[in-house]
């Protein structure tokens, strides 16, 4: 957005033939006009100093007394001045390829910045943040400077979400197993190890300098299941060996020790095993490496940590928590009621091997016509709180053209109640690097908390509102999350998650295949848009 600056000069044709120049001539003038110098150097009291020429244009004054040398011999005159051939000369704008517009209300400069690749996103907005705050300060009247999109509140939001299901899985975990113990000083020997281990997990991370993000946080809530089943299963068999100590003559700490000593080689073992078998996602590369490595990174610390806590840690804290009388599992009404439905079913399958051999073949073909009409795709759609919005126009507008339906389209989208701001851009920046058309018009769409949301609303209503109200001809509408989109225009060059490209010799023959596939596409299930 913005205009930039610009010295523009009109030159009349007919007094350029008539010094016999071309405008190669006054163009080669202009620039050598406009530029620095260097003098050599020059001695005063043993002392150099270095001669340097700064004859930088500063006004439109001095554009018209640039002097342009004439080529021909027969002219009374070695060079003319540039106002004796130019019309005008005036400042005035550089033609531009982009427009920027914000809330609908007029033209605007935006800025994007670009983190370094491997830095810290949090870490990098708060900087950001205190650098524009010490802005706003030295800011003239009349300017202002509007953050219109934040990726800390996403991850912020998402983060905080993950970190509240870690500890209802903690907590729920620890439950259970005192559930299924019914003694709640062997259900603390989890409460303490499952921790313990976890933040084992983090300290490598930190070391590593492993962020905590969503797919991070991810592998250590996969692992948690895993991480204490060394811990269960260890404590069960210390509550066997309990049962049995009275009877056998043996002490508490023998009890505990020989129950130790049956289990701990092949639960560490055991755990090692489900820790290596992440170990081919290390191979991936690219976005996969890049998506999944943090998962496997974390869900491997931990379960490493889970395995030597489980011959170390957890033995040791039976030792001090284990006390008092352990009753048999029979006591126990929720475990009696499990044995009871188990111990027929399992004399069933004992008795009709054959037959639950058969019936377990039938199940897993039964699953290959489901399994065979399972969707997949890279990722999961994510709901980022923000919306983007890029619509297809017809090919060639103006850039009048394209400021009008910006303006338009940021209007409407405005007016729905959720729609906190809406910065939109249409074209490119002025600089080499930006390839963007006039008619790609990218609109990010900032929402209010959902708490401020209507009695109902969600996003998929939001989106269906927006659409509904954003109805202008020749535009063809595309409701789609930011980071989503920009990681399918990296992977694909396309913003949407399924394209298809026709190829062929003959344009007419193509046009023709192209309208007929976007109607077969319109028609499938769980198409928004086809264009």
């Amino acid at each position: 957005g913005g205009m930039v600056k610009q010295y523009q000069v009109e030159i009349d044709p007919d007094r350029l033939r008539g010094y016999y120049l071309t405008l190669d001539n006054v163009k080669r003038a202009i620039e050598e006009s406009n530029q620095e110098i260097g003098g050599s150097t020059l001695e005063i009291a043993e002392a150099e100093y270095m001669i340097r020429f700064r004859g930088y244009v500063k006004n439109k004054e001095d554009i018209g007394i640039t002097s342009v040398p004439t080529v021909r011999r027969r002219l009374s005159i070695s060079s003319v001045l540039l106002d004796d051939i130019a019309r005008t000369i005036q400042i005035g704008p550089a033609m531009r390829r982009g427009v920027a517009d914000l809330n609908g209300e007029g033209e605007v400069v935006g800025g994007i910045i670009v983190m370094r690749s491997g830095e810290n996103a949090l870490t990098t907005i708060a900087a950001v943040k205190e650098k524009i705050a010490l802005l706003r300060d030295s800011l003239p009247d009349g300017v202002e400077l509007v953050e219109v999109y934040d990726r800390s509140e996403l991850i912020n939001r998402a983060v905080s979400t993950l970190s509240k299901r870690l500890v209802e899985e903690f907590i729920v975990v620890v439950l259970v197993c005192a559930l299924f113990l019914l003694h709640l000083r062997s259900s603390l020997v989890i409460l303490v190890s499952l921790p313990v281990g976890i933040l084992a997990a983090f300290v490598v991370m930190r070391l590593q300098g492993i962020n905590a993000n969503i797919m991070s946080l991810g592998g250590i809530a996969i692992a948690i299941g895993a991480m204490v089943d060394a811990s269960i299963v260890m404590i069960e068999n210390a509550h066997k060996h309990l049962e049995r100590a009275g009877q056998n003559g043996i002490s508490r700490l023998q009890a505990i020790q020989n129950a130790a000593t049956e289990v701990g080689s092949p639960l560490f073992f055991s755990l090692l095993i489900i820790t290596l078998s992440f170990l081919p996602v290390f191979t991936l590369e690219a976005q996969e490496a890049r998506l999944f490595e943090p998962l496997a990174y974390t869900k491997t610390y931990a379960m490493a940590a889970a395995a030597g806590l489980s011959v170390t840690l957890v033995p040791a804290l039976m030792a001090y928590l284990i006390r008092g009388k352990i009753r048999p599992e029979e006591y126990n009404p929720v475990i009696r009621g499990l044995i009871n439905a188990y111990r027929p079913l399992i004399g069933w399958a004992l008795n009709r091997p054959w037959m639950t051999l058969g019936l377990a073949t039938v199940l897993v073909v039964t699953m290959l016509w489901p399994l065979s009409h399972l969707g997949s795709e890279f990722m999961p759609e994510m709901d980022e709180g923000d919306l983007l919005y890029m619509p297809t126009t017809l090919p060639g507008i103006s850039i009048g053209k394209a400021r009008e339906l910006l303006q338009q389209t940021d209007r409407l989208i405005r007016s729905v109640p959720e729609v906190e701001s809406v910065f939109g851009k249409a074209g490119r920046a002025e600089t080499a690097t930006d390839p963007a058309p006039l008619t790609m018009i990218e609109t990010v769409i900032r929402l209010k908390p959902r708490d401020q949301w209507r009695p109902g609303m969600t996003m998929d209503k939001i989106r269906d509102q927006l659409d509904a109200r954003v109805q202008v001809p020749s535009l063809h509408n595309a409701w789609l999350m930011p980071i989503r989109t920009r990681i399918d225009m990296q992977s694909t060059g396309i913003n949407t998650p399924i394209g298809i490209k026709i190829a062929g010799p003959d344009l007419d023959g193509i046009q023709v295949l192209g309208e007929q596939v976007e109607a077969v596409l319109a028609a499938v299930p769980g198409t928004r848009s086809v264009l």
